[in-house]
């Protein structure tokens, strides 16, 4: 997948300067439109919390063009995710999150052009995490009721 690394970096500088309000936002959508993963926050300093999801975006943005240096952190996050509670099925929640975020703080600059580059490098992440995460298949197996 070919991402706007351009576009990426362009739009993340003009809110580098906002990440507690770029954290206080996001947590407030996720929380607000998924109400079913806030008690996996239930023991987080979500102040602390913000910063660490904050300076993830910024690992990731600062390596676009270093994907290589990206595959171990993010496949270190993912298992650290699965340690958390976090299931494949919360990745979205918290895409939709961050894209809502983005266009609140980017307000007139956010544009179909910036979601899409933005969807593009969130899934990217994503794939990448995934591959860390070492899910039980129990886990993964629909629930019968």
């Amino acid at each position: 997948m070919s991402l706007n690394t351009e576009l990426l970096e362009s739009s993340f500088a003009q809110i580098r300067d906002r990440s507690p309000e770029f954290t206080d936002y996001f947590y407030s959508t996720l929380f607000k439109d998924y109400p079913q993963v806030q008690p996996l926050f239930a023991n987080t300093h979500m102040h602390e919390q913000g910063k660490k999801l904050f300076a993830s975006l910024v690992l990731v943005v600062d390596n676009l063009t270093q994907p290589n240096a990206l595959e171990g952190p993010l496949k270190g996050l993912g298992t650290r995710h699965v340690k958390y509670g976090i299931l494949p099925e919360h990745y979205p929640m918290v895409g939709s999150s961050l894209l809502k975020s983005l266009a609140f703080i980017l307000q007139e600059e956010w544009s179909p052009t910036l979601e899409h580059a933005w969807s593009d490098a969130y899934a990217a992440v994503t794939e990448i995490m995934l591959a860390g995460a070492n899910y039980d298949a129990d886990i993964l197996r629909p629930k019968v009721t």
